[in-house]
């Protein structure tokens, strides 16, 4: 078959690979911020639990012999450290965890939630810091985009397009039996236009499992719909205990986060989770030197 010469050759003349470049381009284009926001605030996140609690309010030393503070004890203190308020609530369970009294006043609509030392009486700080809801904002944007469950849909939606955008970037990255081997790697020596090219194209050769996991689990956490019906539809749904499909769609949201407890293996999420981002920005800058900066733009 001639195509499939052509294509084995000189890809870059057959009509299918030109169109599977325009439907690259295009969604590329389209979607390219989308995919640079959720790429570095996946990055940050993988460090999630670390950050909230170096940026949680900190927490007196656990000592289960130390004489604690009766609630009503507890009580005075915050009257004191907040006088006109109204106590509403007061949490004084404490753990090895959290060693702290939870403390909820409110005045004229306005609240405060407080933590205090269940030992001394103290005033540690707030319960949920400023840092702690950056954190929590960035979780929300890069899950539900700022709109609760309806944006978690339209994420499904974004990461189905990064899907096809993966997909279509690995037909058109072959560049033909003799020169695929310069596509596997980065050189510095032909300038910037080279430096790019060779960037975008290496990247996409190597982290190809990366970005197609990082999309198809997306998809999958913001339309889970169609892949439990997958797993029910090749798997006995009345089986007792985890089907091999529940174990794959599980270890498949697990892989997109990253929050692995293994430290060097979190830095490597972290690390290859910007990959998107600069797959993006490469790709702009190539589309601008070869399209854009030709018409004088």
């Amino acid at each position: 078959m001639k195509w499939l010469h052509n294509w084995w050759r000189q890809p870059q003349r057959v009509w299918l690979r030109r169109a599977v470049f325009q439907v690259h381009l295009w969604i590329g284009i389209g979607i390219g911020l989308y995919i640079v926001m959720l790429s570095l605030t996946g990055s940050v996140l993988v460090y999630r639990t670390e950050l909230d609690r170096w940026l949680a309010t900190p927490r007196p030393q656990f000592d289960a012999n130390a004489q604690r503070l009766s609630k009503e004890e507890l009580q005075a203190a915050a009257r004191r450290a907040y006088p006109g308020y109204d106590i509403v609530e007061v949490r004084d369970r404490i753990t090895r965890r959290n060693p702290a009294a939870a403390i909820y006043l409110e005045r004229d609509g306005a609240t405060k939630e407080r933590l205090f030392n269940p030992y001394t009486g103290e005033d540690l700080g707030d319960v949920t810091t400023k840092g702690q809801f950056l954190v929590l904002w960035l979780a929300q944007l890069h899950d539900d985009l700022l709109m609760d469950m309806s944006g978690r849909f339209w994420n499904g939606i974004g990461s189905a397009l990064a899907t096809i955008l993966v997909l279509t970037g690995s037909v058109v990255w072959w560049p033909g039996i003799q020169r695929w081997r310069r596509s596997l790697g980065v050189s510095v020596a032909g300038g910037w236009r080279r430096f790019t090219w060779d960037l975008h194209s290496a990247a996409g050769f190597w982290l190809f499992p990366f970005l197609l996991m990082w999309s198809v689990s997306g998809f999958y956490l913001g339309i889970p719909q169609p892949f439990t019906d997958l797993v029910d539809a090749i798997s006995d749904p009345q089986a007792q205990g985890e089907r091999p499909g529940d174990v794959a769609l599980y270890w498949l949201a697990r892989l997109h986060f990253g929050r692995w407890r293994n430290g060097p293996l979190k830095a490597l999420w972290a690390a290859v989770g910007l990959a998107p981002a600069v797959m993006f920005i490469t790709g702009l800058v190539m589309w601008w030197n070869r399209v854009l900066r030709r018409r004088g733009v």
